[in-house]
């Protein structure tokens, strides 16, 4: 009698073990499986990121602050660069505070509206790009600027384009 329990507890034991190994391997196959799909998206997203990294460096070309020239040439002239920025931007939003029509933006606003400088992109140590609009109308303006020995800033439009209205 104790013989046929052994062998009963023995025949149990070895399907428990059966049971566990099978059921352990696909549990690990699964994990596998999830891994090799969670390496195949890091990798995509590396190349996403290098993607996005390139299209960053091209948009930012044309950029004031990773033109060294232009920030060489204001150091030469004894600007801190990181102070001239900003005091430029706000030169040129202070002109949206004067009375009557805008000082640079050759357009006529909407009655009762005012064309406002909004958005401002130093291009290098003597372009500006801004957009500008009046809540109905919008365009563009092509800016020079210059800082005369006074430090008085000047600004100057070039171009602009006003965008159809449809």
């Amino acid at each position: 009698m104790k013989q046929k329990i052994f062998i009963y507890l023995f025949v149990f034991s070895i399907l428990l073990i059966l049971f566990q190994y099978v059921n352990s391997k696909r549990v690990f196959e699964d994990m596998n499986h999830k891994l090799d799909g969670y390496k195949a998206q890091a990798e995509r997203y590396k190349d996403s990121i290098s993607v996005l990294q390139d299209e960053n460096l091209d948009l930012s070309h044309f950029n004031f602050e990773r033109n060294e020239d232009a920030i060489s040439y204001f150091e030469n002239q004894g600007y801190n660069v990181a102070e001239l920025v900003p005091l430029i931007k706000d030169e040129l939003y202070k002109l949206n505070e004067e009375k009557g029509e805008h000082p640079i933006i050759p357009y006529a606003s909407e009655e009762g509206k005012r064309m406002m400088i909004n958005t401002i992109k130093l291009l290098n140590h003597k372009w500006i790009i801004a957009d500008f609009s009046d809540g109905h109308y919008w365009g563009e303006l092509f800016i020079t600027y210059q800082i005369n020995q006074d430090k008085q800033l000047t600004f100057s439009l070039v171009e602009s384009f006003l965008y159809p209205f449809n």
